[in-house]
């Protein structure tokens, strides 16, 4: 009477996608599920979920995910709609638009922030809405 569906082997291991420390990839990802990048990424990356970049990953180009975590390296545009945290090893170039930013000490932040309470519309030409902007170098 009650058939239960067998999970698939995503579900039991979770939806995080992980590329690996040695790993180089020159393109673009997107993703629907949360994403661990150790390796590193010449590219663009869009998500639905949460980017992880560990403290050996880099990014070179343009993130729009819903929250993310940065250790390593990143150069680029990053747009966050909600939370962004900068570990203390980070390093920040470039451009960054997120609801809220949490940076440790140590980290080396390069770039021009805004800050917005609600960030509906992750499009790259929507930079004319209101927001507190900050920039530290």
């Amino acid at each position: 009477m009650f058939e239960k569906k067998p999970k698939s082997y995503t579900d039991l291991l979770g939806k995080t996608n992980r590329i690996v420390e040695g790993t180089s990839i020159e393109g673009n990802i997107r993703s629907q599920a949360d994403f661990r990048l150790d390796g590193h990424l010449v590219g663009n990356f869009h998500s639905n979920g949460k980017i992880v970049i560990g403290p050996a990953g880099s990014v070179k180009g343009d993130i729009v995910c819903k929250n993310a975590d940065i250790e390593g390296f990143f150069q680029g545009k990053i747009q966050v709609q909600e939370m962004l945290n900068i570990k203390g090893k980070a390093s920040i170039h470039g451009e960054v638009v997120c609801g809220k930013l949490a940076v440790e000490p140590g980290a080396e932040f390069s770039a021009s922030c805004v800050m917005k309470s609600q960030v509906k519309s992750l499009a790259p030409h929507d930079t004319n809405q209101p927001g507190t902007t900050a920039q530290a170098q």
